[in-house]
């Protein structure tokens, strides 16, 4: 009785699949997990930077405001820990002491700074701004590689999964249902994975992006205040 029952292959799980699956397959998954590892440790350490930075920026902002003028700022400035935004006020605060010394403790013999000294001073500090906008960038590159080659990896797999599939088929002479299903889901399983890699990592991409020009957006606004501050305090 029993032996009139068609003995039928137990269904694989995913595990299976991927243990059973083809060298080329087997590597493309092996690349997208070494990317899902790298896209978390970039994300991780991202979050802790940016988080640091908004912390160091609102204890900055909140003594500049205290500030009544400049010499009170810069001498509130020495109470702070080193940060992108002490290290942009120190920039300019240098030129200016440079281009008009003893202005910062009210000599009277300072002279106020010419349109091209200003305009020197500008550059000055949108230089130190551009390295410090670089520093907060660094390694958002790698989750913009990881989101957009992550996707085509998977493809590739896929691609060369039913590619093995349709030889087996030619090879078997069946085109059984039973005998093509299992061939198709382990190719599709490389898709899946890339989408999985690459989801996560565009979402932080578009994130942190997002947080970085809201800091260049506080950096250009302070350096156009302190600027600003100048003219009001007679310096140019």
């Amino acid at each position: 009785m029993n032996e009139l029952i068609p003995q039928t292959r137990p269904m694989r799980n995913t595990l299976d699949m991927i243990l059973e699956a083809s060298a080329a397959t087997q590597v493309v998954l092996a690349v997208l997990v070494l990317f899902s590892v790298l896209s978390v440790w970039v994300i991780i350490s991202k979050v802790r930077h940016f988080r640091t930075v908004r912390q160091e920026g609102d204890r900055f902002l909140g003594r500049m405001e205290e500030a009544g003028n400049l010499t009170e700022a810069s001498e509130a400035l020495i109470g702070l820990p080193e940060s992108p935004y002490t290290r942009l006020f120190r920039s300019g605060l240098s030129f200016f002491a440079e281009l008009s010394p003893g202005a910062l403790f009210g000599s009277s013999q300072a002279s106020g700074l010419s349109l091209t000294q200003l305009e020197a001073l500008r550059l000055v500090m949108d230089k130190v701004e551009a390295e410090e906008i670089d520093e907060l960038a660094h390694g958002l590159n790698w989750l913009a590689i990881i989101g957009s080659v992550s996707p085509l990896l998977g493809l590739m797999g896929t691609v060369i999964g039913i590619m093995n599939t349709f030889l087996g088929i030619t090879a078997a002479r069946s085109t059984n249902i039973s005998a093509v299903a299992p061939g198709v889901a382990e190719a599709l399983i490389t898709t899946v994975t890339g989408l999985a890699v690459a989801i996560p990592s565009v979402i932080a991409y578009n994130h942190f992006v997002s947080r970085l020009n809201l800091v260049r957006g506080e950096f250009e606004g302070f350096a156009s205040e302190f600027i600003g501050t100048l003219a009001k305090e007679r310096h140019v």
